[in-house]
């Protein structure tokens, strides 16, 4: 048997709280809970299991208090203003999409790649008007670009995949790293984006409703485009009052439906029963998407919207399902195509060990493998 450790209660509940998230051993959760009581110590070799279940250094566990965990990246609260404390969840994802994003840089700078010039390319003192046209023109789009496909869901999806073939990585995902059992909160963050001139990268919280998540991608976009990296709650789409934020949620608003049309449009519109049914149809976004919009201009009060934004969240709530779905469909989204191609493409041709991929994508062995495979299939190697 081996010695028995002492460990500071509060530094072992603490490490104890966060393996729970990630272990499924019924041996391991009977002997946290003999810990905790106080009935035995752990050994060595538990202590640096229980690290690894943590997944913190193992030296961790020897600190007289928990460490202080704070966002690398500032956290904007609709009402609340800025912070960077944050859950275990959204510091795990951020730190993940940090490793990511470090190997992607790496990788494209060694692959010959020039640096975006699109990122930090823009001021909050420039005309958002101006800065929306910007990006449409990085990503190759029209000013009604959106109008030639059947719903917004469509304009949607290939808004997505226009923002990954200009170089920017895109990750959605509604759980921490595979982890079923640890979602990602709504309440807490909409999405958050990671500035860089190689490889920047935004995620998307998909407990979100995928009538809201455009939008998100549209002030994701703004963020790039500003040069700032931050996370951001957008409570009811809204931002907070910080400036930054503001332009972000203006140019994105600009982007997604132009003021001028929307404002004409609105006139020929609005004695119908359902204006925003027929506006969301020409600009193919949601209702909500059109519904916020109308506030940003004036052209309807705040309890209008607030009105409308809880009727249309109780209806659409019934109706979006998150669950199920190919597994290796989602590890694309949730990895983003650019990325999945390039740590495959890396570790075929023998550049890096399948170890490395394996971190690097969260799918050990037969799963990776057959993950693999599964781009193969698709057309995406």
């Amino acid at each position: 048997m081996g010695v028995r450790i002492e460990v500071d209660p509060k530094v072992l509940r603490w490490a104890i709280n966060r393996a729970r998230r990630w272990t499924k051993d019924e041996r391991k959760l009977k002997n946290y809970d003999e810990w905790l009581k106080g009935k035995r110590k752990p050994t060595l070799k538990q202590l640096e299991s229980l690290a690894r279940s943590a997944k913190i250094p193992f030296g961790y566990l020897f600190l007289d208090n928990p460490p202080k965990e704070d966002l690398p990246i500032p956290l904007f609260r609709t009402g609340k203003g800025e912070t960077r404390e944050a859950s275990p969840g959204l510091l795990e994802v951020v730190r993940t999409a940090q490793r990511r994003q470090l190997w992607m840089r790496e990788y494209r700078v060694e692959m010959g790649y020039s640096p975006l010039e699109f990122v930090g390319s823009a001021s909050i003192r420039d005309d958002p008007k101006a800065i929306a046209e910007d990006i449409r023109r990085a990503l190759g789009l029209e000013k009604m670009w959106a109008k030639e496909f059947k719903s917004w869901e469509e304009a949607y999806r290939y808004l997505r995949q226009r923002v990954e073939d200009t170089g920017i990585m895109v990750s959605i995902s509604s759980i921490v790293n595979n982890n079923t059992r640890w979602k990602l909160s709504i309440e807490e963050f909409r999405g958050f984006v990671l500035v860089d001139e190689y490889a920047p990268l935004v995620f998307i919280n998909a407990n979100d409703f995928k009538a809201a998540q455009i939008f998100t991608l549209a002030h994701e976009l703004a963020h790039i485009w500003l040069g700032e990296s931050a996370a951001f709650d957008l409570r009811e789409l809204q931002p907070s009052g910080d400036d930054l934020e503001i332009a972000c949620d203006k140019i994105a608003a600009e982007f997604l439906v132009p003021s001028e049309t929307l404002k004409k449009d609105w006139e020929d519109l609005r004695q119908l029963d359902d204006p925003f049914d027929e506006l969301a149809k020409a600009y193919k976004v949601s209702q909500i998407v059109v519904a916020r919009r109308a506030l940003d201009l004036k052209l309807i009060t705040p309890g209008e919207f607030h009105s409308f934004y809880e009727a249309y969240l109780s209806k659409v709530r019934k109706k979006e399902d998150r669950g199920g779905g190919d597994f290796y469909l989602r590890q694309v989204m949730e990895l983003g195509k650019s990325f999945s191609v390039a740590v495959v493409s890396t570790v075929i041709s023998g550049r890096i060990l399948y170890r490395e991929a394996y971190e690097l994508t969260g799918l050990y062995g037969t799963k990776f493998d057959r993950f693999v495979e599964f781009l193969k299939r698709e057309g995406m190697l």
